[in-house]
């Protein structure tokens, strides 16, 4: 109850701090904008915030039926907190004025003060691309909570979404996406996410996976409770992903167009290859195999969409479901929690895209890549450079995790109890369930 007074009085706060720093322009720049390339990253941002309630379908119709609303209202929420967040401070961390090539200056754009009138970037106004972001920096946490399904309160899900964002997210994106940021400095190519969403998100779960197990608990499989969310959850986030990678073309030109095949290619070829590799093992291709296989493939192809060719994506999303495929069936094997597989298909499939991109990434592909080409190419430079990155990304990642799931823990217990988590996290953190005429009963059990 305090805590969430806490969280009210800081909303209330912040709204009222908007009124006095409006963040009026004082002159709007559009010399050089062209209209073709906002309306595209228009489309493309709406696209990329239709990510996330996909992810909630996703996510939502493979946990079971007592913690679906809990699940897909964890991918919602981050649509409101982190919307804020990246309003008052978090585009300023992130792509704010450079401070030693680790993070941003949080006075930059500090309650969006001088993006209105800010220079264009490139032909696009500065705050359409800070909008475009802000739909990475949602996906991104949301993208984690499918290692904690049904096992962490709803309010220290909330804190940890704050931290991780702050703390994990804008700086990986600095280093990464900003011209001053020490990755971008040595050459790392990221082209829509695979380090700062994907890895980031997938060794965050790791950690999770980690923190948040039981020593005795039988590990218990869960029964998905509704495989057609699955497939609609699957569709929404193919569809949302040809804004996620061909919008971060910024253009609306042939970048955009390479990007939107490869996405689409390396999708295709991974869905095939994860359920083909079941019936290889003896299994039964089944829809959830497709659906599982096709995201590896979107999130392995990420930071390469637009520095790889078409074909080059075929083999990319092929190996990247196999590998994913083979990482699922070892974690099984764990005494690991990770409930729905972030670790091994995000994780896993964005560390895989960057050593990919390392190996075939070509410089005639586009004029952005100015590293070199990849070790097929017969130049090692890059992959040097990848390899170097991906220690550096998934340490910080990965250590700066578990120290934030400690201090979340130290001042909200992260945890549901054994009651709550026999109840279902949809009634015990929610008062809700999926099947209304289930209430009196579960009501009773509280009692």
């Amino acid at each position: 109850m305090k805590k969430s007074i806490v969280f009210l009085v800081l909303l209330i706060a912040v709204s009222i701090l908007a009124v006095f720093m409006p963040a009026v322009p004082t002159t709007i720049n559009t010399e050089g904008m062209n209209s073709g390339d906002v309306a595209w990253m228009l489309a493309a941002s709406a696209l990329v915030l239709l990510m996330t309630p996909g992810l909630a379908y996703f996510y939502g119709g493979m946990i079971d039926t007592k913690n679906i609303i809990t699940t897909m209202l964890q991918s919602f929420i981050a649509m409101g907190v982190i919307s804020v967040l990246w309003i008052v401070v978090g585009f300023s961390l992130a792509f704010g004025e450079d401070i030693g090539g680790f993070v941003g200056n949080p006075s930059t754009y500090f309650m969006f003060g001088n993006v209105l009138d800010a220079p264009l970037w490139g032909t696009i106004p500065l705050v359409l691309f800070a909008f475009f972001q802000l739909k990475f920096a949602i996906i991104t946490p949301a993208l984690i909570t499918g290692t904690f399904a049904e096992r962490i309160r709803f309010k220290s899900y909330i804190l940890f979404l704050v931290l991780f964002s702050l703390l994990i997210y804008a700086p990986l994106a600095h280093w990464t996406w900003h011209a001053d940021g020490f990755l971008f400095k040595m050459g790392v190519l990221d082209f829509a996410g695979g380090t700062v969403v994907h890895m980031s998100a997938g060794f965050a779960a790791l950690a999770a996976s980690i923190y948040l197990r039981t020593k005795g608990e039988e590990k218990k499989s869960i029964a998905p409770a509704n495989i057609p969310f699955v497939l609609l959850g699957t569709g929404l986030l193919w569809f949302g992903w040809f804004g996620f990678n061909a919008g971060s073309a910024l253009t609306a030109g042939a970048l955009a167009a390479s990007a939107f095949a490869t996405t689409n290619t390396a999708s295709a070829a991974a869905g095939l290859a994860w359920i083909l590799f079941d019936a290889a093992r003896g299994k039964k291709p089944s829809a959830l195999g497709f659906c599982i296989g096709a995201v590896v493939g979107l999130v392995a192809i990420t930071p390469a969409a637009g520095f790889v060719t078409i074909p080059s994506s075929l083999f990319i999303g092929t190996f990247a479901a196999i590998i994913s495929n083979i990482v699922v069936h070892w974690k099984a094997k764990t005494s690991l929690e990770d409930t729905l597989d972030v670790f091994p298909c995000h994780g896993v499939g964005g560390a895989v895209g960057m050593v990919m991109t390392g190996l075939l990434a070509n410089t005639a592909v586009n004029g952005l890549n100015t590293t070199g080409n990849g070790l097929f190419f017969g130049e090692f430079h890059l992959f040097q450079v990848h390899m170097i990155a991906l220690v550096i990304v998934i340490a910080y990642t990965f250590l700066g995790s578990l120290i934030l799931l400690k201090l979340t823990d130290l001042i909200s217990p992260l945890k549901v109890s054994a009651e709550e988590k026999k109840l279902g996290s949809d009634f015990s953190q929610h008062g809700e369930n999926l099947y209304p005429a289930d209430f009196s009963s579960l009501k009773e059990e509280m009692a």
